[in-house]
């Protein structure tokens, strides 16, 4: 093994895939000896998304720096392969000659990728870039609604009248010229007459087929055409709900204008499951490539929502004080409750958010679904109430107290399991992402049932 390559190997097994400090450094010194025959050495053996994914983790200044070095060697894929957090700024240091190349070697769904989140003038200076039938093929994709799969949809395809043999498709493809074809595909496309799609032939089948055999008898079974205008999460979820690998998208004429890929679908599929991840825990969609202030702005609004639930759970104590001043054990042992219903609320919650994004939640399933949330609620309630009785008994002598927590800790696990379930249901109904909203209204639930049970029984039991 050479040095090179074990200076860009990772240090730990649990580094996998990752780009090493070792390899970091090297780069990062060729870049401050201005060395760009060293720099391309270095990173020539690197896939364009580890190279990204370098340009991500150093800071600007180093950024600027290597990719103004790189030069004429930065790739397209790269492009394609940042976040896009970052993506603006390295399109910026790139030469118009760099990016020109760049861009020329990228399919058509990957420009659209790159072109539609950027300011004006540089969405021109890619489209300049472009061929003609290129640019125009991108000025069409745009024109689609964002998020839909004619964003998503590449032009570059392979397609083939219904009534040809594989060995018709077989010498079209070798004599057609490569830059016509795309890059990588999986699928021939069968149209009719009016460019309907009516298949798939897998290029398995057609290699293995004998050069007479139709093209209509070794189509495959599973065929889904997706609408241009579909949102892009249920193109993700049909690809995944159907194991396909590429499908054909249509117009409103139902004639075949482009195709999805699996690599496509599978980003969106990533992004909707690190949105809702992100959404849960209330910070937005940023990266760790933003600046603290963009943070801040994404984070400052849900703690702002989160401190008005706090309010109002405080509001609830605030009608128990002379209870808690007389007994100080209710003081010590709130927390508890609200903890438990809190974290119990938010098992619930995640599961419901996650089905409903799956469409496995469904209203054939869901009375079901919130009956097992309830039932776990009450089993683990009455559980952890037996636990805190005999803690409230021992830790401060007093049966009476021990049955309060008990029941309170009961009572607060059934509502957590219920709320946690519920809202999601409910928001997802009237249109509101369950994700983004559910969390602050599963909290004050939780938070403000707990307190009013517990001090409300304590009220009633103690004094």
């Amino acid at each position: 093994m050479s040095d090179q390559s074990a200076e860009l190997e990772p240090e730990r097994e649990d580094d996998a895939y990752v780009l090493g400090p070792k390899a970091v450094a090297a780069i990062l010194y060729a870049v401050d000896i201005d060395d760009s025959a060293k720099l391309t050495e270095l990173m020539e053996p690197l896939h364009p998304a580890d190279i990204a994914d370098l340009l991500e983790q150093i800071n600007a200044f180093d950024r600027s720096r290597l990719v103004r070095l790189y030069g004429r060697e930065f790739d397209g894929e790269i492009l394609s392969e940042l976040d896009e957090s970052i993506r603006e700024e390295v399109i910026g240091v790139l030469t118009p000659q760099v990016l020109s190349q760049a861009v020329r070697d990228m399919d058509s769904d990957d420009v659209v990728d790159l072109v539609e989140d950027l300011e004006d003038h540089q969405q021109e200076a890619i489209l300049d870039a472009l061929p003609d039938a290129d640019r125009v093929a991108v000025q069409q994709a745009l024109s689609y609604p964002e998020y839909s799969a004619g964003r998503l949809m590449q032009r570059e395809l392979v397609m083939a009248p219904e009534h040809w043999t594989v060995g018709q498709a077989i010498d079209h493809l070798r004599a057609t010229p490569e830059d016509e074809l795309p890059a990588q595909f999986y699928h021939i496309v069968l149209v009719d007459p009016r460019l309907h799609p009516i298949g798939n032939v897998t290029l398995g089948k057609l290699m293995r087929s004998k050069r007479e055999t139709r093209l209509i008898d070794i189509k495959e079974e599973t065929f889904q055409v997706i609408p241009v205008q579909q949102d892009e999460s249920d193109v993700a979820y049909a690809f995944n709900q159907y194991h396909l690998i590429s499908a054909p998208v249509v117009d409103d004429e139902e004639r075949l204008i482009g195709v999805i890929t699996i690599d496509d679908a599978m980003v969106v599929l990533d992004e909707e499951h690190e949105e809702d991840i992100l959404r849960l825990a209330g910070v937005g969609e940023g990266s760790l490539s933003d600046r603290v202030v963009e943070t801040t702005k994404q984070r400052l609004p849900w703690l702002a929502v989160n401190l008005v639930t706090a309010i109002a759970a405080s509001l609830v104590i605030a009608q128990f004080e002379v209870a808690i001043a007389q007994i100080v054990a209710l003081a010590v042992l709130m927390p508890i409750v609200a903890s438990m219903g809190g974290n119990a609320g938010t098992q619930s919650l995640t599961v419901a958010v996650r089905a409903i994004a799956t469409k496995d939640l469904t209203g054939a399933n869901v009375w079901r679904v919130i009956r097992r949330e309830v039932l776990v609620g009450l089993i683990n309630g009455v559980i952890f109430a037996v636990v805190m009785g005999i803690v409230g008994l021992l830790w401060f002598g007093s049966p009476a107290l021990g049955y309060v927590i008990a029941a309170a800790m009961v009572i607060n696990l059934v509502v957590a399991g219920l709320a946690g379930t519920v809202i999601p249901v409910i928001l997802d109904r009237v249109g509101v992402d369950p994700a983004l909203a559910s969390g602050a209204f599963v909290t004050t639930v939780t938070d403000v049932v707990g307190f009013f049970a517990f001090l409300g029984l304590a009220v009633v039991v103690l004094l």
